[in-house]
């Protein structure tokens, strides 16, 4: 099972309140590859950035003071042009989820060996694969590229960068170059 992990392509992000220019650029290539991933049969799996109304005194909210992807808020949704129907959604209070292995593991496992049986897989087999595309890059997609390495150190792990945007472009770069060190292909 080959897995693709679109990380919160969510309204606040792309053009709500910490939109950005290269966030709504991505968002058609982002839509393209989900359809390829789906059209093989392949996994698709949503992040989603998910915070309260006290976001501001959390210690997230100290340091990046902009209320953003509050529980229930249009911003909060991932963006309609590229949710898919039927795909799971994490929902994260950090950066990186730590359930998000965990949940991936699991629909592996159940599709590795239930013969079309309580699987929501579209494909049977093993992990083959995780990519990982969306936003930003130089926070939530490193975070849960590092959490996913560290879960399946043997399973190759990639990032699009033509799928993914940073803060700046300088820090979309940084990232990119810390998860190739990290043995995270870059695509």
């Amino acid at each position: 099972m080959k897995v693709l992990i679109v990380v919160d392509m969510q309204n606040d992000f792309i053009d709500g309140a910490l939109g950005t220019k290269e966030a709504v650029a991505i968002v058609d290539h982002v839509r393209k590859k989900i359809d390829r991933y789906l059209e093989n049969g392949d996994a698709v799996f949503y992040t989603r950035d998910t915070h309260t109304e006290q976001y501001l005194q959390t210690q997230e909210g100290r340091n990046l003071p902009v209320v953003h992807c509050v529980k229930g808020t249009p911003g909060w949704e991932i963006s309609e042009k590229v949710y898919a129907e039927g795909c799971t959604i994490v929902d994260k209070p950090s950066f990186g989820s730590l359930l998000l292995p965990e949940i991936v593991r699991e629909a592996a496992e159940r599709c590795a060996g239930a013969e079309g049986q309580g699987c929501d897989m579209p494909r049977q087999g093993g992990l083959e694969s995780i990519e990982l595309v969306g936003l930003c890059t130089d926070i939530c997609v490193i975070s849960n590229a590092m959490i996913l390495k560290a879960a399946f150190p043997e399973v190759p792990i990639a990032v699009d960068a033509s799928c993914c945007a940073g803060v700046t472009p300088e820090s979309h770069e940084n990232a990119l170059n810390a998860m190739r060190m990290c043995q995270i292909q870059v695509r």
